[in-house]
């Protein structure tokens, strides 16, 4: 078993698991099982909260794998074509037709890319899967250039974990809404608060009453736990209820991918390396950031941004505008810290903390 910085945990032999599991663990989340021969052992597993989990390749009985899945447990096969799935010298940015090009997730483009960017296939060189991954994300860079040349791009960050029709999820879509009328919004591309920025933003060209609308009809399929497949499919679905899509951005990443990109962005540059991705998506964002109430992924987004400003030159500050007074003073104090690294700095006017996200709105529109 190796585990990494962070949650995740890799266990790649049957006795790992066994042990791992007897020391009491019950909950699998950021866990990767790679390879495990599981069949004939339903019971190992009986009991563990699998929502989170990845079993990449392992063999199972039938209805082991069902109950996996029904538990929130991405289960993907091991690939038999070492083919790298991706174009590596593609030309453009993705669609969500693109990556989510079979019925099943599991079976698309985007899950293909994700099992074989975590587990190469029989006969597939870990040298040239890793160039592989540099050539595309190489492409992705250039395709994402020319894309937003003539565009003003502001970012909204916050968390993955907002569920479809909560006060989170639905404060991030009036503010892609919002800011959607007059800039290109861009986010992550995840889940959650992201995902739906993208939808208020693609909306944008309609009445504030078709993104309530949207968020109550995505509220029937809150998570994309269990089933990714419909949580896909009802966001597909009102795609095509609401026309005339406003251009907007996601930019997410296969490090994450047993979390599935987000369906509203009409572009989307997924790349295989999350550190580039994370620095890519805070430069592309010219017109500012919009940082909603997130826990550690987003505070380092903050200060990952603060940085830049820090010390960037008065003409290239971009504006930073944190929303929920309480969440950035009390439950997470970043605020107080920013104000300090501003002082005296160019970016001292260009940091603001609101309540809400139509001040946040009006301090960049």
């Amino acid at each position: 078993m190796r585990r990494t910085r962070g949650h995740t945990v890799d266990v790649t032999t049957l006795a790992e698991l066994e042990r791992r599991l007897g020391e009491g663990v019950r909950h699998l989340s950021g866990w990767r099982v790679r390879h495990v021969d599981l069949r004939g052992r339903r019971d190992l597993l009986a009991g563990h909260d699998l929502e989170g989990a990845t079993f990449l390749g392992c063999d199972f009985d039938e209805e082991v794998v069902r109950g996996a899945e029904a538990d929130g447990a991405v289960v993907l096969p091991r690939l038999s074509d070492p083919v790298v799935p991706v174009d590596v010298r593609r030309q453009a940015l993705y669609t969500a037709a693109e990556l989510y090009d079979a019925p099943r997730w599991t079976d698309s483009l985007d899950g293909r890319a994700y099992a074989w960017s975590q587990d190469l296939p029989p006969g597939s060189s870990a040298d040239e899967a890793a160039l592989a991954r540099t050539l595309h994300d190489h492409a992705i860079d250039l395709a994402l250039d020319g894309w937003r040349a003539d565009r003003r791009v502001v970012g909204v960050m916050g968390g993955h974990a907002a569920r479809r029709g909560d006060a989170t999820y639905t404060d991030a879509a009036r503010l892609g809404h919002l800011l959607g009328d007059g800039l290109t919004v861009a986010t992550g591309g995840g889940p959650g608060a992201m995902e739906a920025a993208n939808l208020g933003a693609r909306l944008a060209a309609h009445p504030a009453a078709a993104v309530d609308e949207a968020v109550t009809e995505l509220a029937r399929v809150p998570s994309y736990r269990p089933s990714v497949d419909a949580w896909a499919d009802s966001a597909f679905a009102i795609c095509d209820r609401f026309g005339e899509p406003r251009e907007n951005l996601a930019i997410p990443t296969w490090h994450y991918g047993h979390e599935p990109p987000g369906v509203f962005a009409t572009a989307i540059a997924k790349y295989f390396r999350n550190a580039t991705r994370e620095a890519i998506l805070l430069e592309v964002c010219d017109a500012g950031i919009v940082f909603l109430p997130g826990a550690a992924g987003t505070v380092q987004e903050v200060f990952q941004d603060a940085c830049e400003n820090y010390y960037a030159d008065a003409g290239d500050v971009a504006p930073m505008v944190l929303v929920g007074v309480e969440h950035w003073t009390r439950t997470l104090p970043a605020w107080p810290l920013l104000q300090a690294l501003a002082a005296e700095r160019a970016m001292a006017d260009s940091v603001h903390l609101v309540d809400t996200v139509e001040e946040a709105a009006s301090l960049l529109v």
